[in-house]
């Protein structure tokens, strides 16, 4: 009794928090969530001057790479998923690609083994960059909007300034030896004094606005052909990475057919392969939807246990066969065996109620997967909804910033699995699927997701967060489902995370500044090895409203700077 009263003033506080931090914010015409109040406010811009939800979510992102430099990105790449007002849905590959001269093996040293950091830093961490291509890509399809239009939001930013808030004059200071290493970081990092900025000054990036002037100019040729490509290709040559024009000139974005669920009548609507988010969600959607998950309670013991095995089970399947589906002609056959009701039913038979199960690291190893990305949601008057997740890998990616060109480059090169055949303990390495090889996209675990009811998007959803993303938006999912939350709480609420090896059981140990009651002794009795961790995920999303009279915008609290925008 006393641990079901705690529960209660636990979710009354999540409520609160919710509330207090970051919205929610009710809208009739449309809505955008983002990590910045600036960005979210450029693509309410362009709904607002008759741009549909797919304009919006490429201004967005673009307004992203000036405000929120750790994971807004040109130099990176992700994935967006699209519900049109017609009925059809569509998802977006714009993962970032092994430039041609990557090879397996190339992070080994002479003795064979990873060479520390070498696949994390640096110009020779970089990946083929791909999010302006899937922003072209999701333009010529389905926009309305020029680009010269939607990249006007982010010009202005970028050429006239930003305030700084706490958080970024924070991450800016933190990092300010990184800045030193790179001088083209450094200029725009540090003030030229080498000084650094404060909370509340202005600002300003004149190279990205010249960067962005020229996509606001050529479209996608601003990047991939011409000044920028050959500034990039030279930065690259001069610091040992190995992107040239060529590779530049040749990326593609690819148009892909979505990875859809049915979870007690709501439509899934997910990535499929190279992102790993999909496949998992819905493995995972279909096991715990052969159980009545309200009547276990939420975060009660029996809950958190079946949630722990299911997350165990579906993350074994990642490490085992997801990767780049062009490089594994069989993966569709795979996905669709993994998201079946039959393989869900199978797994299902091997969760004991009483007992957790053991990973075992000699069957299975994983390539390490930063937390640092950064998701938005959006949807429009007419019923078009689009969700984004993109990301540079790590913070600020691999802090290097080619000389003149004003943005940072990704170091993705580290979701590959840099030392073929090593198993450890710890989930480093991973499997086959998942090696360099050129031109080959590295798996990802971002999870952009559309739920559907009645053909009606109802739910947009996704979160940064590495491997934790994947079951951060399932546990929204079922926040909103089976336990029947309001968007606040339902994404407030704690969370926790497991994902096979390293075989360990993560809790959020604060929300809404108060320690979370779990059960922790129950869970331990159960044979999980419990640890306390920082806050998981921050997730952007949208709710339409019952009847339909409009939307609610909700931005995860656990972001100081995240906001939501409608009218």
């Amino acid at each position: 009794m006393r641990f079901i009263l705690l529960q209660l003033v636990v979710t009354a506080c999540w409520a609160a928090w919710a509330a207090r931090a970051n919205g929610p914010v009710p809208s009739t015409h449309g809505q955008v969530v983002s990590a910045h109040p600036l960005a979210s406010q450029a693509g309410l811009q362009i709904l607002q001057a008759g741009g549909n939800a797919i304009d919006a979510a490429v201004a967005t992102g673009l307004a992203l790479a000036v405000v929120h430099p750790a994971a807004g990105n040109l130099g990176g790449g992700g994935f967006m998923v699209l519900a049109l007002k017609d009925g059809r849905a569509t998802t977006l590959d714009f993962r970032e690609t092994a430039p041609a001269a990557a090879r397996a093996g190339m992070y080994l040293g002479a003795d064979g083994q990873l060479v520390p950091s070498s696949n994390h830093e640096g110009f020779r961490a970089v990946g083929i960059p791909g999010t302006i291509a899937g922003f072209d890509l999701a333009l010529r399809r389905y926009g309305v909007k020029s680009w010269s239009e939607v990249t006007q939001p982010a010009v202005r930013l970028a050429r006239e300034g930003i305030p700084l808030t706490p958080a970024l004059a924070q991450e800016f200071a933190q990092l300010q030896a990184d800045w030193r290493r790179n001088p083209a970081a450094a200029a725009i990092f540090l003030k030229p004094d080498g000084s650094t900025f404060a909370a509340g000054e202005l600002w300003r990036q004149p190279d990205l606005a010249r960067t962005l002037t020229r996509l606001q100019n050529k479209g996608r040729d601003g990047f991939y052909r011409g000044p920028v490509a050959r500034a990039l290709a030279a930065a690259m040559k001069d610091h040992g990475g190995l992107i040239t024009t060529r590779d530049l000139a040749t990326y593609a974005a690819i148009e892909r057919a979505p990875l859809r669920g049915n979870y007690r009548g709501w439509e899934i609507l997910s990535m499929p392969p190279p992102s790993s988010g999909g496949t998992a969600l819905i493995e995972m959607l279909n096991i715990l939807e052969r159980h009545d998950l309200s009547a276990l309670g939420h975060n009660s013991a029996p809950y958190l246990h079946l949630l722990t095995e299911t997350m165990r089970r579906a993350f074994a399947d990642r490490a085992r066969f997801l990767g780049d589906p062009e490089a594994n002609p069989s993966l569709s056959a795979t996905v669709a065996r993994l998201t079946s009701k039959e393989h869900a039913a199978r797994l299902d038979r091997t969760i004991r109620p009483d007992a957790a199960a053991v990973s075992d690291p000699i069957r299975l190893n994983e390539a390490y997967e930063s937390p640092e990305t950064t998701h938005y949601s959006v949807i429009d008057a007419a019923g078009n909804a689009v969700v984004v997740t993109y990301t540079l890998e790590n913070s600020y990616g691999a802090r290097v910033v080619p000389d003149g060109l004003g943005f940072l480059l990704n170091n993705e090169m580290g979701d590959f699995n840099p030392q073929p055949g090593r198993t450890d303990a710890t989930g480093l390495i991973g499997t086959s699927p998942n090696l360099i090889r050129p031109g080959r996209r590295m798996l990802s675990s971002m999870s952009p997701t559309i739920v559907r009811r009645d053909g009606q998007p109802v739910l947009l959803v996704g979160s940064p967060g590495g491997r934790t993303i994947i079951n951060t938006v399932l546990q929204v999912i079922l926040n909103t489902v089976d336990f029947r939350m309001d968007l606040s709480t339902a994404v407030a609420a704690p969370r926790l995370h497991h994902q096979w090896l390293p075989d360990e059981l993560v809790l959020e140990s604060l929300t809404a500044g108060q320690p979370v009651p779990w059960p922790r002794v129950e869970l331990e009795r159960l044979g999980h090895r419990v640890r306390l961790g920082g806050a998981q995920g921050r997730v952007m999303a949208i709710q339409r409203l019952p009847g339909q009279e409009g939307y609610l915008g909700a931005a995860d609290p656990r972001d100081p700077d995240a906001a939501a925008a409608g009218y």
